[in-house]
């Protein structure tokens, strides 16, 4: 009818209640009506454990989304690109589900006040390196930077790259950055199984690149979330996992 809605959902552990208006409806009827019907729809909701809140509001699940075509799935890492890529989401004529980790609402950062855009699609390189490609989603991408920092001091010179969009990939970014290290580092807070890291590494697998060594993924077991924090820090990723799989 004209309007843009932004639909949030606080949790995307609670989206099996929605799941078929989502994946059946949203996902679907630009297409099933031939292009005829347009769905401006922003899904906003909240991802990411490490705050003790248990095995129903900690999960990283927009693998699922990712998976069923006519989704646009967005996973921003700063406050920056965060602005952005919410208003390129509201813009966009299709149905775009946002996920928000709920530790990246604590962060501080620049900020322009006019309004801006960031392509979907399109990878940053949050920091230069020469050693190793590390591709890291949401919270995991700060880790990564600690480690990133911390390995600099050994003489290990780490390229972190954000892809900002699961849907679509940008692909070649994170391809023309392993051509030039030659190793491969996934890091992604949802399961380890069927997810971001094995898609990720498979993408660039397949370009026949020649690694000095076999790509690594750090992500979570396939474990609910544990509501104790020692036996949640134990299963999340973390800069010291990240750092071991660099080695």
């Amino acid at each position: 009818c004209g309007l843009r809605p932004i639909v949030e959902l606080m949790f995307c552990d609670f989206f099996g209640v929605a799941m078929d208006q989502i994946y059946n409806q949203l996902a679907k009827i630009r297409y099933m009506s031939g292009g005829q019907c347009r769905f401006p729809v922003v899904l906003r909701t909240t991802i990411g454990g490490g705050l003790g809140a248990s095995a129903h509001h900690s999960q990283v699940l927009y693998s699922i989304f990712a998976h069923v075509p006519g989704i646009k799935v967005v996973v921003p890492s700063t406050p920056y690109d965060a602005k952005g890529l919410l208003i390129q989401a509201i813009r966009d004529d299709d149905f775009v589900m946002f996920f928000e980790h709920k530790n990246l609402y604590f962060m501080a950062g620049e900020v322009p006040d006019e309004p801006y855009t960031i392509p979907f699609g399109k990878a940053d390189v949050k920091r230069e390196g020469k050693d190793v490609t590390v591709v890291a989603t949401a919270n995991m991408v700060h880790e990564s930077l600690k480690a990133a920092e911390e390995l600099e001091k050994e003489g290990i010179s780490v390229e972190v790259v954000d892809p900002r969009t699961l849907v679509p990939l940008d692909t070649e970014t994170i391809v023309n950055s392993v051509k030039k290290t030659k190793r491969l580092v996934v890091v992604d807070e949802d399961y380890i199984y069927f997810g971001v890291t094995g898609e990720i590494i498979t993408r660039v697998v397949e370009k026949g690149i020649q690694l000095k060594a076999p790509p690594k993924r750090v992500a979570t077991p396939r474990v609910p979330i544990p509501c104790s924090p020692p036996l949640e820090n134990e299963i999340l990723p973390n800069k010291e996992k990240i750092k071991k799989a660099i080695k």
